[in-house]
């Protein structure tokens, strides 16, 4: 039934609220008494509202609370003032305020209101103890607990009758309102308390409390100042037994004993951590003599008295000298030992342990054996004293040094040799200087007879000497001479010629060149494009000559050559600039060749010319020689041969007979004989040249009327 009317009523509300008008005027919030309260008032908070509305009654709304924009209170009211009471405002309600108002859909909201509450409540201090022995432990509890954290604690130890901080200590508690630590109680502190304050932030300001005293607390002395006793009493004298006691009182309350430590200046003689007391005793001497302290100490606790002891000397410290420190091997060495005061009864000479003597004094020849550190023991009685200490020194003169390097490897320029110098004999420490070219290019010490090494990179071949002294009092010791010899790297490598342009039949010289390089030097001349040397020579010289007398075609190209000795190995050897050399003729065998070319050409023109004026002459002749009548030619024998009965009559024109034989050719068989104007001319050609036949006129002339001649009475040639 009831939810029902609930619902009944919501729904009316509902129907009520979409039927009437409403708006929200004004919203603002008042703080009081003010916006800034002391720690402990109370506080309201009033949110006031105005509405308007269309309704006869007061609309419900809602009202929220907010701090630091967190929703603290939400309320449904129909009034138009809410309040939210914070009773006892700490610092932790400090913050900025705000309320809003909701009615239906509408929304608003007042502004920011900063409230600060000033001031901290006095903390708490509780103690876990209020009596404590000395190097005890209290544990001190500060606490606010009105206010929230975080919230920080100042903790001081104050001595009360000096009212002097003996400590003060910080902590913070970000989650809680309370602090506990944990103070130690010092030496020499009887009643004591402490103070505690708390500060916490409050927004832009940091409030701090008033210091809260706590409850007294006793100290009680776990161990009292320690004391000390000598025995016996009064003046001590050197030889008698003495006794010095460092003694304490230990509190019942204590659980452990505390450490007795006796020391002499800074030296520990005698300790205990057992019992009360701890006791050093001895033989009294005048080392005794001087201030003792006494120091009682536990973990936390420690407490220090000390006394000065004077002992009575029965007799001086001995004093040890000699003749001298340093000797030479066979001088005279000699000790003697002193003391004042009192005779003492008994000397002993000692070098380290051993006693070489039982008296004050001590001599002999020095040997190096002798050398080492001397000591002197007096004694009366039970009573012994020890002198200072005297070192003697005694020199062996130094053997003469030998100079020496690796000799089984050879020495490259720009490497590194190592040159030692040694003496066998005499006493260390040895000073050895090495010089080089008669200038001194190190020292060294050497502390033994073991060879000192001095290292150097000669260029070129060295000359090294060593001189070497230690304090003997003779002058120092020279070495032989040292030659160390440098092989110089082929470094550059220059291949140069007279001349680049070489008359044929002249002779080509090639020289290949290096620098400061040491021999002997493997030379190798190459062609280029071709694998091997076509010239190679070994020399003891830096530069090497490759030549031919006769230069011809075959020798143009481009040379190189390569050079190399023991320091360069095979990926290093240097190759030389390349030369590029040509061949050409000389000038007269040019002219030679032209010479024979024109000779070749003129020959070969003269005879064909002279073939062209013979075939020419022949056929001049053949002509006239037909138009004769039948004439028997005499041959060689001088036989008249017949023109019928000679084979060659018939032979057809322009036949060619052997050169210096006479040819005939018919014209025309048929044809009818020449006139009687015609003359005749007979031609010897064996007796005439090609050359003189065609200087003659009249041949030429006769020639032609013949040509003429035969046209007219219808005659071919």
């Amino acid at each position: 039934m009831w939810p029902g009317a609930l619902l009944t009523l919501l729904l009316c509300s509902s129907l009520e609220a979409q039927e009437n008008s409403f708006t929200i005027n004004n919203i603002n919030m008042v703080i009081l008494p003010d916006q800034e309260v002391q720690n402990g008032e109370n506080m309201t908070l009033q949110c006031n509202v105005d509405i308007s509305t269309t309704s006869h009654v007061r609309p419900q709304h809602r009202v929220l609370f907010y701090k630091d924009d967190v929703l603290f209170r939400n309320v449904s009211s129909t009034e138009m003032t809410e309040s939210y009471i914070i009773p006892q405002a700490r610092v932790y309600d400090s913050g900025t305020y705000k309320c809003t108002v909701v009615l239906n859909n509408k929304v608003k909201t007042t502004p920011e209101y900063e409230v600060l509450v000033r001031g901290v409540p006095p903390p708490r201090v509780m103690l876990d103890k209020k009596e404590v022995i000395e190097g005890g432990v209290v544990m001190i509890n500060c606490s606010v607990p009105e206010e929230k954290g975080p919230v920080h604690f100042t903790i001081e130890k104050v001595n009360l009758e000096t009212r002097e901080v003996k400590s003060k200590r910080k902590k913070s508690s970000p989650n809680q309102n309370s602090v506990t630590l944990a103070f130690t109680v010092e030496e020499q502190e009887r009643v004591i308390y402490f103070q505690c304050k708390a500060s916490i932030i409050s927004l832009r300001h940091m409030e701090t409390s008033e210091n809260t005293k706590s409850d007294m607390v006793t100290v009680r002395e776990s161990f009292s100042s320690p004391k000390f006793y000598v025995y016996p009493e009064g003046p001590i004298l050197e030889g008698t037994p003495m006794h010095i006691n460092c003694t304490i009182q230990v509190a019942h309350m204590a659980t452990v004993f505390p450490e007795i430590i006796i020391q002499k200046d800074k030296a520990i003689v005698a300790h205990s951590r057992q019992g009360n007391v701890a006791t050093y005793s001895a033989m009294a001497t005048v080392e005794h003599n001087g201030n003792y302290t006494c120091k009682v100490e536990t973990s936390q606790i420690s407490k220090v008295s000390s006394i000065v002891v004077n002992i009575t000397e029965l007799f001086s410290k001995p004093k040890l000298e000699s003749s001298a420190t340093r000797l030479d091997q066979g001088d005279s060495l000699h000790l003697w030992c002193a003391t004042s005061g009192a005779t003492a009864d008994n000397f002993t000479i000692q070098k380290g342990e051993m006693i070489v003597s039982q008296s004050s004094s001590f001599g002999k020849r020095a040997s190096v054996w002798d050398s080492g550190i001397y000591t002197c023991v007096a004694g009366i009685g039970k009573v012994f004293k020890k002198s200072n200490t005297v070192r003697i020194t005694v020199c062996e003169m130094l053997s003469k040094p030998r100079i020496f390097y690796d000799s089984k490897s050879e020495v490259i320029k720009g490497q590194t040799v190592e040159v030692n110098c040694q003496s066998i004999n005499g006493t260390s420490p040895i000073s050895y200087h090495l010089l080089k070219a008669s200038d001194t290019l190190e020292s060294r010490t050497v502390n033994s007879n073991e060879p000192a090494v001095f290292r150097d990179n000669p260029t070129e071949d060295a000359e090294y000497q060593c001189k070497a002294n230690n304090c003997h009092s003779n002058s120092e010791m020279t070495s032989e001479l040292l030659l160390v010899k440098v092989i110089a790297p082929v470094a550059e490598v220059k291949l140069s010629i007279l001349n680049k342009m070489v008359e044929s039949g002249e002779e080509i010289v090639l020289r290949c060149s290096v620098n400061k390089a040491s021999g002997p030097i493997t030379y190798k001349f190459y062609k280029e494009k071709e694998v091997r040397p076509f010239h190679e020579v070994t020399l003891n010289d830096t530069q090497a000559i490759w030549f031919t007398t006769q230069a011809s075609v075959k020798q143009e190209g481009q040379y190189y050559c390569t050079a190399s000795n023991r320091a360069n190995l095979a990926p290093n050897i240097l190759k030389s600039n390349i030369l590029t050399v040509k061949v050409f003729l000389a000038p007269w065998k040019k002219g030679l060749i032209a010479v024979v070319v024109i000779v070749v050409i003129i020959a070969l023109l003269v005879l064909g010319a002279r073939c062209y004026f013979r075939k020419k002459a022949k056929a001049k002749q053949m002509p006239v020689e037909m138009s004769r009548p039948a004439v028997p030619l005499l041959t060689s024998n001088n036989e008249k041969v017949l023109s019928d009965s000679s084979p060659e009559a018939n032979r057809p024109y322009g036949y060619n007979d052997d050169i210096g034989n006479h040819a005939t050719k018919p014209i025309n068989e048929n044809k009818e004989p020449l006139t009687l104007d015609v003359e005749y001319t007979e031609v010897e050609v064996n007796s005439l040249e090609p050359q003189e036949g065609l200087g003659r006129k009249g041949t030429e002339t006769v020639y032609s009327e013949i040509r003429k001649a035969n046209p007219e009475n219808g005659r071919l040639p």
